[in-house]
């Protein structure tokens, strides 16, 4: 983007507006699909987490600064998980503060199916690019995103 503002098109893309299309209609598209599993995004991103994440579980702090959420939020989205038999909650082995979070078997069976669902729909999405962009994309994504989360502390 340019500094002169009379040498920019007379619509000029603007990151913000751009992303939250971006997420927002991604977000809409995979809640659609995954509506019949009984979970929504974020639950989907905190089994995701938990998948990849260390066999014992993630303390909900972990589960916090990886969704880069807060507390509160996160809390709130882990007992409806509770509720619904997805996720169990288990004291620290060391840190008595500290709460674990794993996954349960109906967990794991809705993350399968789901993990199906959100693959098939990143591949629809990056078709839209040529396959020789896409790894390239998703990798100037991530640094844009690293930027974002870099000028946020400042």
């Amino acid at each position: 983007m340019s500094d002169d503002p009379a040498s920019e098109s007379s619509s000029p893309r603007r990151l913000p507006p751009i992303l939250r299309r971006t997420w927002y209609s991604l977000n809409q598209a995979f809640r659609h699909r995954i509506g019949h599993l009984g979970i929504t995004p974020d639950q989907y991103s905190i089994l995701r987490w938990l998948q990849e994440g260390d066999a014992r579980g993630l303390t909900q702090q972990t589960i916090t600064d990886l969704m880069a959420s807060d507390p509160n939020t996160i809390t709130s989205i882990l007992q409806r998980m509770e509720k619904a038999g997805l996720i169990a909650r288990r004291a620290h082995e060391t840190d008595k503060r500290a709460r674990r979070v794993c996954m349960q078997p109906e967990g794991r069976r809705a993350f399968a199916e789901a993990y199906q669902i959100a693959t098939d729909l990143q591949r629809e999405v990056l078709s839209a690019l040529p396959a020789t962009q896409r790894d390239r994309f998703l990798k100037d994504l991530e640094r844009v995103a690293e930027a974002c989360a870099a000028a946020a502390r400042k």
